[in-house]
């Protein structure tokens, strides 16, 4: 026999109450394709989400919360989902040496929140992390910029630290820019004039 919208909601409530996420996703979903209508459907489509979010499948869970978003524009959950469509970027910041895309997209969706829900209970915490973002961009720059610097493309350093300084200059690899600007226009003045000199 199948199951009414109301007895889904409450089978799956429970299953995420649990910890048992798959089940809760599975409850969830026959719910929302079910009973679209239902006044359970956007409860499930949240559900849905925060299941993938806990079980660490981001991608899975930022889709979710973005179609959540589109879907429900208006809908009071929407501060709560844009912070988590950050989190899921933010989860998937690796070191430094790697790509920075994760960053850069939490970064956008905190200050996304921060500008249009600015009382929100979840802003405060978004504009904790949108400082890591930065933390995480400029570390990133810096080390591109010594990588030019011990190979002795001094322009090229140079360029990539006054970017730093100009974008990032509340970061730690923001204040040690100015030092580092310094050495390299030094460098490149000295080779200069070594040039003109002979």
């Amino acid at each position: 026999m199948e199951k009414s919208a109301k007895e889904l909601a409450t089978q799956g409530s429970i299953e995420y109450r649990d910890k048992d996420y798959k089940k809760a996703i599975k409850s969830f979903t026959t719910l929302r394709d079910w009973y679209p209508f239902s006044q359970y459907a956007i409860l499930a489509e949240l559900k849905i989400a925060d299941s993938h979010y806990k079980l660490e499948n981001y991608e899975d869970a930022r889709a979710s919360y973005e179609e959540f978003e589109n879907l429900h524009p208006k809908n009071e959950a929407t501060p709560y989902v844009i912070y988590r469509t950050g989190m899921c970027w933010y989860n998937r910041i690796e070191t430094v040496d790697k790509d920075q895309t994760p960053a850069k997209k939490a970064m956008e969706q905190f200050k996304r929140l921060a500008n249009r829900f600015p009382k929100d209970p979840h802003t405060p915490k978004a504009e904790t992390k949108i400082q890591r973002c930065m933390e995480s961009i400029a570390d990133h720059e810096e080390y591109v910029a010594n990588f030019y610097l011990k190979d002795k493309r001094y322009k090229a350093a140079l360029k990539r630290f006054e970017n730093i300084f100009a974008l990032y200059p509340d970061t730690e690899a923001g204040k040690r820019a100015l030092d580092n600007i310094a050495m390299c226009s030094k460098i490149i003045r000295e080779k200069d004039s070594a040039l003109h000199s002979d």
